[in-house]
């Protein structure tokens, strides 16, 4: 039986601020696609309200990383009271959005990905087996979705601007 073993646990972050839902969904999606994941958009819902437009979009991207183990990731995007603003920037009016974010990063080893130690002895085979000896690969695997994850927060945080600065006088 293929399992299923949580790395990153609802990692959250949120922003409330000026931001673009546009360039925003592009960074991540390009994140995954430098990274060589797959990509999987389960849900993607938009309801517009008085108080402005509510976005719902949940990315399940993984990656095939050996014969017997895949990473697996959920991001989960809150996107609550969402106006367009105009701001000028360089003589320029541009479009952006204002509104509150809220994101959470969930990160999974999965083992077995091809479902082919099903039967029972086998699978109390690939228990011994990941236990005592794939236990180096294993933790390779943990670590990889741990930087991933790591990389891809902060290149959110730095596309919202939210790291701290130090500057010398």
């Amino acid at each position: 039986m293929p399992e299923r073993t949580i790395v990153v646990d609802h990692l959250k972050f949120s922003y409330e601020g000026i931001f673009s839902a546009a360039e925003l969904y592009e960074i991540i999606s390009g994140f995954f696609f430098e990274k060589g994941w797959d990509w999987y958009e389960k849900i993607n819902q938009e309801q517009v309200t008085s108080d402005g437009k509510q976005m719902h979009i949940i990315f399940e991207p993984w990656k095939n990383v050996s014969d017997y183990y895949m990473l697996t990731t959920r991001i989960v995007f809150n996107l609550t009271d969402i106006k367009d603003i105009e701001v000028e920037h360089d003589g320029k009016k541009i479009k952006l959005d204002h509104g509150l974010i809220k994101i959470t990063f969930d990160g999974y080893v999965n083992s077995d990905r091809k479902k082919k130690w099903t039967k029972p002895v086998y699978w109390l085979l690939a228990i011994i087996m990941e236990k005592y000896f794939f236990r180096q690969h294993f933790t390779k695997f943990e670590d990889w979705i741990k930087s991933d994850l790591d990389d891809l927060l902060n290149k959110i945080k730095t596309y919202l601007n939210t790291c701290k600065y130090s500057y010398k006088t």
